[in-house]
């Protein structure tokens, strides 16, 4: 395996780590307004989430970083064609981070309303947006022979990408209130549980209607590994919702979780070996070749990352323990 195909993998895993880990950080935010019904109970939803919505961030970070040094005619031509895109999604969070902090500062109703609002929308927002950038990858977008993107902001928007940002959006949605009905205790547990399972009957239909659109305006599905993994992200949402009905939160969880995995791992292994594709000429593509860094700097990368990553997984997954139990109103800090 060479270098490039080696970071390509790393790149995914990145992703698929982001949007696992702040899947459920979207959702708990854009069900806080639905689920918590006071003031307690929106703070004890925001607990949850308090220890590490800012660490599951930094997943998001890392991929941005391993882009820029890895692949840096990907970083240029994706970050300047989906710039207002993601400024809205860099904007949405800053905000939503602010009003995590700001939000206990005065004991005011209409001001801790108006921050959870921006928590909301702050959440929102991204999780729309990410699907919509997603599924523009494997779409296709206009770029040229100079790996410029030559298109607007609009040309982002299609029925196919729009149904990508939807999904994303409820996927998370689920993910946030399976995660809330682990980690809270009382009648938002149960709450939450049927927010879920609500959730469930537009999500599938959504969902299917995702991959059907994704074999007709993409070549997704010309790849068999790719395709099956799809088919299989369908199959893991159903079975998220069996094992929720039969009150069994946590392999719902899983198999929610699952159905995160395995879109993200099927849109970059339909790129593969592209990063990006061009909807003007199929040789304009940016590939893990034409887009890299020297084989010098994945080297150097790939040394850093072995002693790095296994740190960072470590601390990560010992944050996740020491903070393992349920919320309730004792543990109230925002």
């Amino acid at each position: 395996m060479d270098l490039n195909v080696l970071w390509f993998i790393l790149v995914t895993v990145l992703f698929i780590g982001f949007f696992f880990l702040e899947g459920f950080d979207y959702g708990v935010g854009i069900l806080l307004p639905v689920i918590g019904k006071t003031d307690t109970e929106r703070r004890m939803i925001i607990n949850t989430i308090g220890p590490f919505w800012d660490g599951n961030e930094v997943w998001m970070l890392t991929a941005g970083g391993a882009l820029f040094a890895a692949f840096p005619n990907w970083y240029a031509t994706l970050f300047s064609g989906f710039y207002l895109a993601l400024f809205l999604i860099l904007a949405a969070l800053i905000v939503r981070g602010v009003a995590f902090e700001f939000r206990s500062k005065d004991e005011n109703p209409t001001w801790r309303k108006c921050w959870d609002r921006m928590i909301f929308a702050g959440s929102l927002i991204p999780a729309l947006l990410w699907g919509v950038a997603m599924t523009n990858l494997i779409r296709g977008v206009p770029i040229d022979d100079k790996m410029e993107y030559v298109g607007t902001f609009w040309d982002l928007l299609s029925p196919y990408t729009l149904v990508g940002g939807l999904a994303g959006l409820l996927v998370f949605a689920l993910h946030g209130a399976i995660f809330l009905s682990l980690k809270i205790e009382g009648e938002l547990a149960e709450r939450s549980r049927k927010t879920a399972l609500g959730l469930f009957i537009i999500a599938v239909p959504v969902f299917i209607l995702l991959i059907v659109l994704s074999y007709s305006q993409t070549d997704i599905f010309t790849k068999l590994g790719a395709g099956l993994i799809f088919c299989g992200a369908a199959v893991a949402l159903l079975l998220a919702y069996w094992f929720l009905r039969s009150g069994k939160s946590g392999l719902a969880f899983v198999f929610n979780g699952l159905t995160i995995v395995f879109s993200t791992l099927a849109i970059f292994w339909g790129l593969f070996p592209r990063v990006m594709v061009s909807s003007l000429n199929p040789a304009w593509s940016l590939t893990i070749y034409n887009a890299s860094s020297s084989s010098y700097t994945l080297k150097i990368m790939t040394i850093a990352a072995l002693i790095l990553v296994p740190v960072v997984l470590l601390y990560q997954g010992w944050t996740y323990w020491v903070f393992r139990q349920r919320v309730n109103a004792k543990h109230l800090e925002y």
